[in-house]
């Protein structure tokens, strides 16, 4: 940044450390339940409930990280849910790609009331049609199966991700596909080949939301899967919580442990996220 950037920006000294005052600000109160959660589950069993604020306690441990693996079936959570997440979000990303294309690229008989249908079904959370859903599963033998978990949430993340993959699939030109017809190219050819490159940003952001809406999804897990041996990582969780009593050491251990993987996934797609999060803002 040059020197001279602030003024031409006509910013003022006062208003630049305003805002970063008010961003440092948001930082810690973000920061600081992590944090906390983070020394409780340093904490030895003896001080757990101690009140000191001390971020990194006195005697920290990481025996509550062992037990969590070693009392509760943490891994196997784990594993569930990231087969669960991870299906879904493949499926999901698939289906949403190119049905997104051909709303963005083809006329066709109703395609706008297409789009308005796939809007309207984003007014209703998956909870309210959880009833229907079950007993649809139910009929079709896919209860307590992992499949017909995939299947509910790939059909509740699709509308959301067509009409965001079409917001940026117009914004990228039509005449880039035209060139490659000319070239002899098929409509496959230049969609897998020029446009879905393009598109990496998009993509990336959609396989997130839907990862991540897998992810932490509970209360169709607990409804749809009921052995106890198939749980997956929210269902467990709370199942942690005793009637009584909860080790929240290693509950907090625990918790922190299952936000590693999205963090893996945040930085691997980081390089596409800051493109992604702009689709459909400007239309070229």
């Amino acid at each position: 940044m040059r020197k001279n950037d602030y003024f031409e920006r006509n910013d003022s000294v006062g208003k630049i450390t305003l805002i970063y005052v008010i961003l440092i600000i948001g930082c810690i109160l973000s920061l600081y339940p992590v944090l906390n959660i983070l020394s409780i589950a340093l904490r030895p069993g003896n001080s757990i409930f101690s009140s000191s604020l001390k971020i990194i306690p006195d005697g920290a441990t990481f025996e509550n990280f062992k037990q969590a693996f070693i009392k509760y079936d943490l891994l196997e959570w784990l594993i569930h849910s990231l087969i669960v997440s991870g299906c879904a979000a493949l499926f999901s990303v698939i289906v949403s790609i190119t049905a997104a294309y051909a709303f963005s690229r083809f006329e066709f008989r109703g395609r706008k009331m297409g789009m308005s249908l796939l809007l309207v079904t984003q007014m209703f959370p998956a909870t309210m049609m959880l009833l229907p859903l079950y007993i649809m599963l139910i009929k079709l033998g896919l209860t307590n199966r992992y499949i017909g978990l995939i299947i509910v949430y790939v059909s509740t993340s699709i509308p959301f991700n067509i009409w965001m993959l079409k917001g940026y699939f117009d914004t990228i030109p039509k005449s880039l596909e035209e060139s490659a017809y000319v070239d002899g190219a098929s409509i496959m050819t230049a969609f897998y080949k020029i446009i879905l490159p393009l598109a990496k940003p998009s993509v990336a952001l959609t396989a997130l939301f839907s990862f991540m809406a897998g992810w932490s999804e509970y209360i169709v897990a607990r409804v749809i899967i009921n052995d106890s041996g198939k749980l997956t990582l929210p269902v467990g969780l709370v199942n942690m919580q005793g009637q009584f009593s909860t080790d929240w050491g290693i509950y907090s251990a625990a918790a922190l442990i299952t936000a590693i993987p999205v963090m893996i996934l945040f930085v691997a797609l980081s390089k596409y996220l800051v493109g992604g999060l702009t689709v459909g803002s400007v239309k070229g």
